[in-house]
Order: C-alpha cells, then structure tokens, then sequence
C-alpha cells in the first residue's frame, strides 16, 4: 500500500515540502539561542542608532533567523497547492515536535552527568560541560512560549494572507502573494515572540520591545525582498514536476477550500 501512495507525485511533494518544513523549523529553534552582529557579519561598521528613545541599538539578530526565509517559502509553496489546510497540519505537526523538544530537552539537562564529561573539553577552554549544555539549551520558558506562540501566529496569518491576496490577483503575481503575505505574517511574528517573551515575562519597558521589532522587521522586510527570484525557482520547480495541468488543477483546489482554522 505505500507503494502505491508514494507513487503519487502531489504526494511525494507534500512529504519532501513538509520534511524541508519542519527540520528548518526545528533548527531555527534550536539555534536560536545565539546572537549576531548584522553588520559584522557583513563586515560593516557596528550600527549606533536611537529609536523610541532607546539609544546604542544596532542590529542584534538571533540566529534562528536565517534558516527562516525557507520555512516561508516552503509554506508559500505549500499553501499554492495544498491550501491552507496543508499549511495548517504542517504548522500544528512542527509546533508539536518543537514543543516535544524543548521537553526532551529539558530532561537531557537535568540528568545526572559522569563525572569525568564534565571536565572533558577543559582543554579546549570549556571547564564545565554540564554548564555550557544547559546554557546553550536551557532556553528560558518566556523564550520557548514566545517563539512556539510566534510561529503558529505566524504561520496561520502567512497562510490566509496568501490566499485572500491571491484571490485578488488571480493565478499570476506570484511573487506579490509570496512577498506581501511573508510581510504580513514577520510582521506578526515579530511582535508576537518578543511581546510575549520580553515584555510579558521579563517586564522590558514597551518602547524597547517595540524598537527591537523595528529593528528586526527591518531585517526580514530585506530579506524577504531579497529572497523574491527563490520564490520562483520554488514555484516553477514544483510545476514541473507535478505537471503543468496537475499543477493548475491543485492551485485552484486550493484555493477553493472553505475560510477555516
């Protein structure tokens, strides 16, 4: 019998967009925990800027956000040809496995470590290894709560953003439905993950909070125009695997599914 489903392309598809989906989801996550410098990354001078009165801002971004730019093309891409009801069991599948994680997780720190792994890297200038696994994956539970309320948020506006401006535009202008959608839903999850991780949980003044989401939206807007030519070669990919008319035929099925969570 699973012959006989995976020889079914739209299948096949929706298993490899799904998979791509949720391990850059997964990683994004997982190491997220580390922040970088924009602009020394780019080999730029450090940014010295104040917004809303918060003065020295410069653009320290996590590192999760790189693998993001993916994650919102594969679910462009999957909401095109499989609705929002694919993107929605993507989402609740990923936001799952993340949760499941940070649980497993939790548990791998709090177990007993030998002895001897502890002190096996002093050498290479880490004294205690226990320490430097719960740093690295003990994130905070603001942190995990923010980030798992971010992406479902997230996700689900993406996915009906792409659709409402679809039936709009029609078949054509992709990269409007894409880009504009993306914009709508980084917009949302950048509020979404630090209101609630910096403002809800840890008390930061409002105007910080809000400066941060310029800071970072600033980030993504670029990005997300940048990454408009990947949209295409995504899109035109899967059109020709799928086949031109199976691929018109599941573009309009998708688009005709009923308004619903």
């Amino acid at each position: 019998m699973i012959h006989s489903i995976l020889a079914d392309k739209a299948t096949r598809l929706y298993i490899f967009l799904g998979t791509f989906f949720v391990a850059n989801a997964l990683i994004a996550e997982l190491i997220g925990v580390k922040l970088f410098q924009l602009e020394t990354a780019l080999g730029l001078s450090m940014a010295d800027f104040t917004l809303l009165g918060q003065d020295h801002l410069s653009f320290v971004l996590s590192v999760g956000v790189l693998p993001w730019p993916i994650v919102f093309i594969m679910t462009d891409v999957v909401n095109d040809y499989y609705g929002v009801r694919g993107v929605r069991f993507l989402t609740l599948i990923t936001a799952g496995l993340i949760a499941f994680a940070f649980v497993m997780l939790y548990f791998a720190i709090h177990v007993a470590p030998a002895g001897f792994w502890i002190t096996s890297s002093s050498a290479q200038g880490v004294p205690d290894m226990q320490a430097a696994f719960a740093n690295i994956f003990g994130q905070g539970m603001n942190i995990i709560l923010g980030s798992l309320t971010a992406f479902i948020t997230g996700q689900l506006v993406d996915a009906f953003s792409f659709r409402a401006i679809k039936r709009l535009t029609g078949d054509k202008r992709i990269w409007l439905r894409a880009t504009g959608s993306t914009l709508i839903s980084q917009l949302i999850d950048s509020v979404v993950v630090t209101y609630v991780a910096f403002w809800v949980f840890k008390g930061w003044s409002f105007a910080l909070c809000t400066a941060l989401v310029i800071t970072a939206y600033s980030y993504k807007l670029i990005v997300a125009l940048l990454s408009t030519p990947l949209v295409y070669l995504a899109h035109g990919a899967a059109e020709r695997y799928l086949g031109k008319e199976r691929a018109h035929a599941m573009r309009e099925a998708a688009l005709g599914q009923a308004d619903e969570l």
